[in-house]
């Protein structure tokens, strides 16, 4: 008889190999590594291409590997399911493309982001940036990584930070995939944005005086020297403007010490009725030279709040005080704390109410921004600093406050800032 010849198994890898599949992903990293030394692409996006071939190292490799047992698959896609979990584990896009720039795999960060991903259509049926699109050309034509940033506006204005690296499961086979992973950077560029637009409008705000005292210091040197009468009217206004300055900077300061503090929460108690008298008194004064009459309303009950007293402080004098500048020509501004102002009582209300013109309402959400300046008679008259509302609106929020402005054209404004009750 003759025997049988038994049928050859699967090959297995010998002991101590590794996988083609890591081999690659391990070429790609060092790849990588190299390009962020030599400084071609950022520490945080060679971080991004590292750790996407390696998980796509590991999904790629756990499916081509020799003799592996058949893989438990996750619907049609043919990912093994403890891949897919450590894949579906990462917090940022991550997308798989094939060769055609089909998308054959994205983690639930991806669909999160991104609804109209469809696994099996063009990426550009979701991601339809020139720039993204040019990056995944090159990186499949040079077969090297890169990073690209990709700015969408619709349906909201984002900015992704896209790594797009190439990858090949099996070199022998010629395939070739595409890994991209993206990063929101959105709020980064918000800020930056917002920082840029801070530095040019205080800069402004500076030049405008500095300019001025410039100008009068020429004119006291040379045509004016002899002159006692415009010597006079000179440095009035040039203390005037050196005011100006001084106020700016001030202003400054206290938004950028509230801003450093933000996150630290207030822990001392203070009565409301007990800030808005020492505000008052502060500013008879102010109020005397406006002819302005100041009308207080505060309960015989305490209103006490955890807070910062001096923070307090500075929100009812801010508020009084662009209330007298900017409502004074109505003769009088009312100051009132109301204890359980919201309907389940537990927040207390300090309501600072003007009868001067009122602001039309489209100014209205945007007084708190920073600089910002309703264009008018009366708010060129004033001339302020522009951060008044935007210091109060800070010292708000890290009193886990609430803050209302409502203004009607020929009848004042009214500005209610509601603060959390001390239990």
């Amino acid at each position: 008889m003759t025997a049988r010849m038994p049928e050859p198994g699967p090959t297995r890898p010998r002991p101590g190999a590794v996988p083609p599949a890591l081999a690659v992903a391990g070429a790609g990293v060092l790849a990588c590594a190299l390009l962020v030394v030599a400084g071609r692409i950022g520490v945080v996006d060679g971080a991004a291409v590292t750790l996407a071939l390696l998980a796509a190292g590991l999904l790629i490799g756990r499916l081509a590997a020799p003799g592996a047992e058949p893989a438990a698959v996750v619907g049609d896609r043919g990912v093994d399911r403890e891949v897919a979990r450590f894949a579906d584990g990462l917090t940022e896009p991550f997308l798989i493309l094939n060769e055609r720039s089909v998308l054959v795999y994205c983690n639930p960060s991806a669909r999160l982001q991104f609804p109209r991903l469809r696994e099996g259509d063009p990426l550009a049926f979701t991601l339809r940036d020139p720039d993204l699109v040019e990056a995944i050309d090159a990186a499949r034509t040079a077969r090297e990584a890169r990073a690209v940033e990709v700015h969408l506006s619709v349906p909201n204005e984002v900015w992704l930070r896209a790594s797009v690296a190439p990858y090949e499961p099996d070199p022998e086979s010629g395939r070739l995939l595409l890994i991209i992973t993206l990063h929101d950077f959105t709020e980064q560029r918000r800020t930056d944005r917002m920082r840029s637009d801070f530095i040019a409008n205080a800069s402004h705000e500076l030049r405008t005086p500095l300019t001025s005292l410039m100008g009068f210091i020429e004119t006291l040197q040379g045509p004016a020297a002899t002159d006692a009468g415009a010597r006079d009217r000179f440095l009035s206004i040039m203390r005037t403007q050196a005011g100006r300055m001084s106020a700016l900077i001030d202003d400054l300061l206290s938004l950028s010490r509230i801003e450093l503090r933000q996150h630290v929460k207030p822990t001392a108690e203070v009565r409301l009725q007990s800030v808005v008298r020492e505000v008052s008194a502060s500013l008879e004064a102010r109020l005397a030279e406006a002819g302005v009459t100041l009308e207080l309303d505060l309960p015989e009950e305490s209103a006490a709040v955890t807070g910062d007293a001096q923070e307090l402080y500075e929100v009812v004098e801010n508020l009084v005080d662009n209330a007298i500048k900017y409502g004074g020509s109505g003769g009088r501004v009312s100051v009132a704390v109301a204890r359980g102002a919201n309907r389940a009582g537990t927040y207390h209300a300090i309501t600072v109410t003007d009868y001067g013109p009122g602001i039309a309402q489209e100014h209205v959400p945007r007084l708190t921004e920073r600089f910002y300046r309703v264009e008018s008679e009366g708010s060129r008259k004033a001339k302020g600093t522009g951060l008044g509302l935007a210091i109060v609106k800070h010292i708000v929020h890290r009193h886990h406050g609430e803050m209302a402005i409502r203004s009607t054209l020929g009848e004042g404004t009214r500005v209610e800032v509601l603060l959390p009750r001390r239990s």
